[in-house]
């Protein structure tokens, strides 16, 4: 079981519970996952910065030959992607089930200040984690049982949305985008701040509009004019009640972050993919909203009429879990749907 830190406020993005510390520590660990049916193998590699960054290979223990890889892009908050207790949660089910049943290898990656990676993720930006992601992508090429042209990347929350931009130039079959964004990040906050005052049977309907309405240039100043949370409270007294987190970040990352988040076009990282793409939702989902995913859904076609499928996942949470169950319906999904793209 997962020892919480998280607010209230800040599982509504987070994801997942804090686990540990996100300041890395010794690279010397006493506990590694154990599976089944793979073998796990744990690797390093440099992002520009010159960091360290932990990753996690799996294979099947039946493989032979090449086969095909899943290379998996993590959510927001500080958690480490490594579950050396199996599935204590559904992304951690998610991470599990596909690597014990699926036949395919699959990478994972821990971000700067994460587990044994080393920096301090408090501190870090979208553009180091980004830039970490594409090389840990990059060094797939380092292992000759994988099927350099049978990569499927599965994002899950903010993972989800930023896939694409991991890939770079390396070849990639299809993506699979769950619990995820493809709008600007000034509106997906707009739209969660809403459903979580809406949630709050204490506040009146008056009350949330007012509160939106200070919401609405709140985000507008800290997003898209440089500012932190703090700066713009100090400027704005009046909207200090609606401010819930830290001055200089939001949700345990630096201001910075979502500013470089705001300033991505999505709808032009998604138009530009021409694999095949699979977004799952969950309609219990009250982080990331149906408009987040549809947005995704979108764009591909737009584009690519075709290339994507939009599947709802009834009765599942941002995690696709109900009940604090994985979904049983989603790793099946996942499997067909990259098994037909594989052939």
């Amino acid at each position: 079981m997962k020892n919480i830190h998280c607010t209230f406020a800040i599982l509504l993005i987070c994801a997942l519970p804090i686990r540990a510390s996100s300041q890395a520590s010794s690279p010397v660990a006493t506990h590694r996952e154990q599976f089944k049916n793979a073998i796990a193998q744990y690797d390093w590699v440099t992002n520009p910065k010159g960091q360290h960054i932990r990753t996690i290979v799996t294979r099947p223990k039946s493989a032979s030959g090449k086969i095909p890889a899943i290379f998996f892009v993590g959510w927001l908050s500080c958690d480490s992607i490594e579950y050396v207790n199996g599935e204590t949660d559904a992304f951690g089910a998610i991470f599990w089930r596909l690597i014990e049943t699926s036949g395919f290898a699959t990478l994972r990656m821990d971000k700067p200040g994460v587990g044994e990676s080393e920096g301090n993720c408090a501190q870090t930006d979208f553009q180091t984690e980004l830039d970490s992601y594409r090389a840990a992508y990059a060094s797939l090429t380092r292992y000759d049982f994988v099927d350099q042209q049978k990569i499927f990347v599965i994002g899950l929350s903010n993972g989800g949305g930023t896939a694409p931009l991991i890939v770079d130039q390396h070849p990639v079959r299809g993506f699979i985008a769950a619990s995820s964004w493809g709008r600007t990040w000034y509106e997906h906050m707009l739209e969660l701040e809403r459903g979580r005052l809406s949630r709050d049977s204490q506040l009146t309907a008056a009350q949330i509009n007012d509160a939106m309405k200070g919401f609405t240039d709140f985000y507008s100043l800290y997003l898209m004019h440089g500012k932190t949370p703090g700066e713009v409270v100090k400027e704005q007294p009046a909207w200090k009640p609606l401010w819930y987190d830290e001055s200089d970040g939001q949700y345990g990352r630096p201001a910075a972050f979502y500013q470089q988040l705001q300033a991505l076009n999505l709808g032009k990282v998604w138009q530009e993919v021409s694999v095949p793409v699979l977004v799952l939702h969950g309609t219990a989902d009250t982080i990331m909203s149906r408009s987040d995913s549809i947005a995704i859904a979108d764009a591909v076609n737009r584009a690519h009429p075709g290339h994507t499928e939009f599947a709802e996942v009834e009765g599942a949470d941002h995690l696709l879990a109900s009940h604090n169950k994985l979904v049983d319906s989603v790793i099946p999904k996942m499997i067909e749907w990259m098994k037909k793209q594989s052939n």
